[in-house]
Order: structure tokens, then sequence, then C-alpha cells
């Protein structure tokens, strides 16, 4: 798993690469997300436009990485989820708990619109 991150304006995006299915690959995402906590920022997208394979541990990460964020009373989105892993998230339901978008960009335009 790698993961690339961007700062555009408050927003981190987090672009991943590789499959999301346990260690090390879900410390690494957690590690990253508290570290990102940590430095207080608020918005954060995760771009899964280069995530093919996710098992229950790469789901319950991602679970995990929203719970923290909004303990920090913070904001996570999705962006560019793969049909195998939109698939994953509709089966278990997790497609009503995620904010996803078909682009980075329309989930960072998504926080400031929120504001209006």
């Amino acid at each position: 798993m790698v993961i690339k991150e961007k700062m555009e304006n408050d927003i981190a995006v987090l672009n991943l690469k590789g499959d999301l299915l346990g260690e090390p690959d879900t410390t690494t995402l957690r590690d990253k997300i508290h570290s990102l906590v940590g430095d207080e920022v608020k918005k954060v997208v995760i771009d899964l436009g280069g995530v093919n394979y996710m098992n229950s541990s790469g789901l319950g990460t991602l679970i995990s990485t929203l719970t923290t964020m909004r303990n920090a009373e913070g904001e996570l989105k999705l962006a560019r989820v793969g049909k195998k892993v939109q698939n994953l998230f509709i089966i278990t339901q997790l497609v009503k708990v995620f904010d996803t978008y078909e682009t980075v960009d329309r989930a960072t335009a998504s926080f400031s619109a929120k504001k209006k």
C-alpha cells in the first residue's frame, strides 16, 4: 500500500495505491489519519481509485478512520470508489455511512458547498 498525501487548501487528499487487505496496509492508513488529526486537519478525502481489492479488515479500517475524523470534529469523504469496492459497500450497507464521490474534485468541492 502506497499513500500519497496532498494538501489542497485545508483539505488533505490521500491517494491510495494497492489493496487494503489487512496488516501492514491498514495500520499505515490508520497512522496517517491519526497524524492528520494530530496536525488538526479537519477535512480528508481518501482517493480509492488505486484500490482494486478490499476485505473486512480494509472495511474496518475505513470505518475506524471515519470514526477518528468524526471524534476530532472532522469530516472524511471517499472518492473514485471502484466497482468491486462499491459492491462491498452496497452489500455491507456502508454506502449509507460514507459520503462517496465520482472524482476527487467533487469530493473536495463538497466541503465548501456544505458551509453555504
